[in-house]
């Protein structure tokens, strides 16, 4: 599967994509709306990043307890429910008066849900494609998350001009609830890929299972941590210039939306394994730019320019799904999920810690540097899980789920290559 129009040819991926792409549309712009609420009502820095970014640190929570659910749960009605509990936990932090600690509590929660529904919603893209497409698939999942962000920023940054940050989080309720009945009447109703029972017992041995390979270990890294530092960049957009954070943002996904569309559909397999190293040295270094304090139009390139090396994750995915075992596709998607928007959590947390002892660019800088230093410190890990030993090395420590030493009934085999 090479173009957009086999994809889209294929039963069930348009319904799951504007499924996706409007839970995305409206996941933005209800955290561009209470990132503002935050900022306005506290001027604090910190707390206005973890507002939008927050959340993700419960995806740890979620990933120890629940990511066993997401092979064990029916994908259609599970992904419904999620929808419309984002939904109804939106309108509530919309409620006027609301105390901060209780909007904290409701994004906490939510975050939990979310390590689940990563593993539901891409577990379930694993059996809508084709094996050969998942890479093309993933790619365009991608872009449809730039388009959205970039639409979402926008019109969120409208919206809280227009109808308040409070108006905005209600729009993005509405949004959600569209999104629940996207995947209700779109999707087929499937049984889970897994059979037996979920429980934070199997999520954790289910983990182990998958940190125990050394290439898999090395892949999970390099998806989380560089990712999740520059997120933290990210966090500082509204303390950074608050009049120009939609844009920002807005440009932050065009960017992301660009890389993804050149890594999934253009770069020939031949080019993959060399672009990695050079586009998560690219995620980071511009931001270091912001460490001179840039007027907007230097600030806005920069963005750009570091968003296109969010395409690494593509082909991180990639590699990732050629070592997991199919059964636990699920889970080891989710899990990656979860961990990366965890660190973006952990991000968000260390960039608006250091902007609050000193300023929002230095904040930017400072964990720029330090996530160039952790891709380079990755970066033997990463070459050493190439090639033949790579793909053997996928059976290595796994076993069932049980933890008993035979090789899984089903195992992946990778021709193509492309994921985000």
């Amino acid at each position: 599967m090479r173009t957009y129009r086999e994809l889209f040819r294929t039963p069930e991926f348009l319904p799951f994509f504007t499924t996706v792409s409007v839970q995305v549309a409206a996941q933005t712009a209800t955290g561009l709306a209470l990132g503002t609420l935050v900022y306005a009502s506290t001027g604090s820095p910190l707390l206005s990043a973890l507002a939008m970014f927050g959340p993700s640190l419960a995806q740890v929570a979620g990933a120890l307890t629940l990511l066993s659910a997401a092979d064990r749960l029916p994908p259609r009605a599970t992904l419904t429910g999620l929808a419309l509990l984002f939904a109804l936990g939106t309108g509530v932090q919309a409620v006027p008066g609301l105390p901060l600690w209780a909007a904290f509590a409701v994004l906490l929660a939510l975050g939990v849900a979310s390590s689940l529904g990563g593993g539901v919603r891409y577990g379930l893209l694993n059996e809508i494609l084709p094996r050969h497409g998942f890479l093309l698939g993933r790619s365009v999942l991608n872009m449809s998350v730039g388009t959205m962000q970039i639409a979402g920023f926008a019109v969120g940054g409208v919206l809280v001009s227009a109808l308040s940050a409070r108006g905005t989080l209600l729009a993005g309720a509405g949004l959600y609830v569209v999104a629940a009945a996207l995947a209700r009447f779109g999707l087929t109703a499937r049984p889970p890929r897994a059979t037996g029972r979920a429980s934070v017992r199997e999520t954790w041995r289910t983990n182990a299972l998958l940190w125990s390979s050394a290439p898999r270990r090395s892949v999970y890294l390099a998806l989380w941590v560089p990712n999740g530092l520059v997120v933290g960049c990210e966090s500082l957009y509204i303390a950074y210039a608050p009049g120009h954070a939609g844009l920002l943002f807005a440009c932050g996904a065009l960017g992301m939306l660009a890389g993804d569309t050149l890594v999934g559909r253009f770069v020939p397999g031949r080019w993959r394994a060399r672009l990695g190293a050079p586009l998560r040295l690219l995620l980071a270094a511009p931001y270091l730019l912001f460490a001179l304090d840039p007027g907007v139009p230097v600030a806005v390139v920069a963005v750009v320019l570091a968003s296109v090396g969010f395409s690494a994750s593509l082909l991180l995915q990639e590699r990732l799904m050629a070592l997991a075992p199919e059964e636990l596709s699920g889970h080891a998607l989710g899990l990656s999920s979860s961990g990366m928007l965890a660190m973006q959590g952990v991000g968000a947390a260390l960039a608006g810690s250091v902007a609050q002892l000193t300023s929002p660019g230095t904040g930017m800088a400072a964990v720029a540097v330090l996530s160039l230093a952790v891709t380079v410190a990755l970066a033997p890990g990463l070459r050493a899980g190439r090639g033949p030993e790579a793909a053997a090395g996928r059976l290595q420590g796994d076993g069932s789920p049980d933890g008993s030493p035979e090789a899984p009934p089903h195992t992946k085999e990778t021709k193509e290559t492309k994921t985000s």
